[in-house]
């Protein structure tokens, strides 16, 4: 028997990595001779530089940059050497997390530091970026990591604009000569799940701005300027588009991506799916095993469990999936894929109790062995060709 396992971490239990192998551990219980494959799953948002990091035998490394309000703030990313490859989070950098409830005001956050981690990362000798963006607490167009790359933004007088949103009221021009020449032998795949152009009703600045701190003026005010950008940026790269689904994500650092770096945005599952090779192991799976932490409605509506069953109704593979509690609404999971679902918890407890990590690896590996005794002598009963002793 051959068992592909993917499963999301567990938040505040198990990371995805120690999720599979509890599941792993479960199976091989069940069935000893059982093929078992666990590969890291996540979805582009919090959690997969760790994945990615511990799933495919990368480097943790920690680097000081310019936090969202000037300050400096640690970010984390990996760096898989085999394939010189840097995964990040914006939000390490600049994300909303950072800035305390009443200091958010986006006319002065900047993605300045998103670019000293590229920096950073280009330097250690990586020219792939998996890059996920969700999480920002910025406007500013992706301008601040642009210019911590060397492009220039100029006011009138040629001197460099303020950080922030705010700064691009007075940008007249823009200078790509000092870019940092290392740029053009890279590759940027973006994880980007929204569709949102940079400008108008339906615009980071009038979508997101609110939860970043915006004010209705302000709103107004930073879709106009960004609205200017977008037309000098033309002048530069006439393929520039502002209204390209995702432009507007992270506060217009997807339009950054899109028309200066020549980046590629991607829905997380797909860019995490393909870069663990997972696809090649389903092929070869008897059974897909996935799950994360709570399965419910959202799940069904393409978190990374559904990106998995997806992947393994291609070749037409059954899918169990484990969760640390599932809803009534979880049912909309078997309509995308997943064949059966599983709660792990055995007995009536407490929310701390049921998230101590040893005590949910524990759950995890006894459900998933009990699942697998089943799938074992029904599989016997039924005389299925699984080379199960």
């Amino acid at each position: 028997m051959r068992v592909a396992v993917a499963i999301d971490s567990f938040k505040g239990s198990m990371s995805s990595m120690e999720a599979g192998e509890a599941a792993r551990a479960g199976i091989l219980r069940a069935v000893p001779d059982a093929g078992v494959v666990v590969r890291p799953l996540a979805d582009g948002g919090e959690g997969t530089v760790e994945a990615l990091i511990e799933g495919m035998g990368g480097e943790r490394h920690t680097v000081t940059v310019t936090g969202p309000l000037g300050k400096p703030v640690e970010c984390v990313y990996g760096v898989i050497r085999e394939t010189q490859t840097a995964v990040l989070e914006m939000s390490g950098a600049a994300g909303l997390t950072l800035v305390p409830e009443r200091e958010r005001n986006p006319l002065y956050t900047t993605t300045y530091g998103v670019g000293e981690v590229i920096r950073e990362a280009i330097q250690e000798g990586c020219r792939r970026f998996l890059i996920g963006i969700g999480g920002s607490a910025t406007n500013d167009g992706g301008v601040g990591m642009l210019k911590a790359m060397g492009f220039r933004f100029l006011d009138a007088k040629g001197e460099e604009i303020a950080p922030g949103a705010a700064g691009l009221e007075a940008l007249a021009s823009i200078s790509t000569d000092q870019a940092m020449r290392e740029l053009g032998d890279c590759e940027f795949r973006v994880a980007c799940d929204v569709t949102n152009g940079l400008c108008g009703p339906n615009g980071c600045s009038a979508v997101y701005g609110p939860q970043k701190g915006a004010t209705p003026p302000m709103i107004v005010q930073m879709d106009a300027w960004l609205a200017r950008y977008a037309r000098l940026t033309k002048e530069i790269n006439p393929d520039a588009d502002p209204d390209k689904a995702g432009s507007g994500a992270a506060g217009g650092l997807g339009f950054a991506f899109l028309a200066f770096l020549n980046a590629a945005l991607e829905p997380g599952i797909q860019i995490v799916l393909e870069e663990t090779g997972l696809e090649e192991q389903i092929r070869e799976a008897d059974f897909v095993v996935t799950g994360e932490g709570r399965l419910d409605g959202q799940t069904a509506m393409g978190k990374a469990p559904v990106g998995v069953a997806a992947l393994a109704k291609k070749y037409g593979k059954p899918v169990i999936a484990f969760a640390g509690s599932v809803t009534s609404e979880a049912n909309r999971c078997n309509e995308k894929g997943i064949d059966a679902f599983f709660p792990i918890l055995r007995e009536i407890t407490t929310l701390e109790r049921a998230m101590e990590p040893a005590y949910a690896k524990d759950n995890l590996a006894a459900t998933t062995e009990q699942a697998f005794r089943l799938i074992k002598i029904l599989s016997l009963t039924t005389k299925k060709s699984l080379s199960i002793k």
